[in-house]
């Protein structure tokens, strides 16, 4: 029986956003990859978020969120201020993110203006459980296009914004390192456990490529 090479989900395109919430006076956003429309009549959005995201939990108790669709204009701190620190040990709209990159939704949500094309406000109709991530159905509330630049998908973000990873040196230790495919974390250990959930990006062990220095 052939082996599964997982690097097959890479062939899969996916846009990228960024997810917005409130609760109460707490503010929060993080990166998603699949947010699309499933349905016309009537129309619905399907929203699935990381369960070990702050951002879950607030579009749960909320039942609301906002959508930004971030376009080949952004940058990558814009990746890094919302997909590689928790909202739990950050105000992600605290005074190190300028007030001119995002704006207030009518529904009280702020959506992102910096280095996005579009925004949707969603109401929360239906969750399911899929494992790692509840699927949120949602119906638009408002939606509106901010700018003509095309969309980010997660293969430009590969290619285009995301900084090339360094090239390893060889030392005399012969330590084990295990690298984010995603983001470039490192940890340091000779067996990765199975249920490693990458700090910063939230990806699995299935996403790390092993090497030794």
């Amino acid at each position: 029986m052939a082996e599964m090479n997982t690097k097959a989900m890479f062939k899969i395109s996916y846009g990228l956003f960024v997810c917005t919430a409130v609760v109460g006076d707490k503010k929060n956003g993080c990166i998603i990859n699949t947010a699309m429309q499933v349905a016309s009549e009537p129309n619905l959005i399907s929203v699935a978020i990381n369960k070990a995201n702050l951002t879950h939990d607030m579009v749960l108790e909320s039942g609301m969120c906002n959508v930004s669709v971030i376009s080949r204009k952004a940058d990558f701190e814009l990746f890094k201020h919302f997909g590689f620190q928790s909202g739990r040990d950050v105000n992600k709209f605290g005074a190190d993110y300028p007030t001119s990159s995002y704006a207030m939704a009518e529904n009280g949500i702020p959506y992102i203006t910096a280095g996005t094309n579009a925004y949707f406000s969603l109401k929360v109709t239906q969750t399911v459980d899929i494992g790692s991530h509840t699927l949120f159905l949602c119906t638009p509330t408002f939606m509106t296009v901010l700018d003509e630049t095309p969309s980010c998908t997660y293969e430009f973000y590969q290619s285009d914004i995301k900084p090339k990873p360094q090239a390893v040196a060889t030392t005399p230790k012969g330590e084990t390192v295990w690298r984010c495919v995603i983001c470039g974390y490192e940890w340091v250990g000779e067996e990765l456990p199975d249920d490693f959930i990458c700090p910063l990006c939230k990806h699995p062990k299935s996403d790390f490529e092993k090497i030794v220095r």
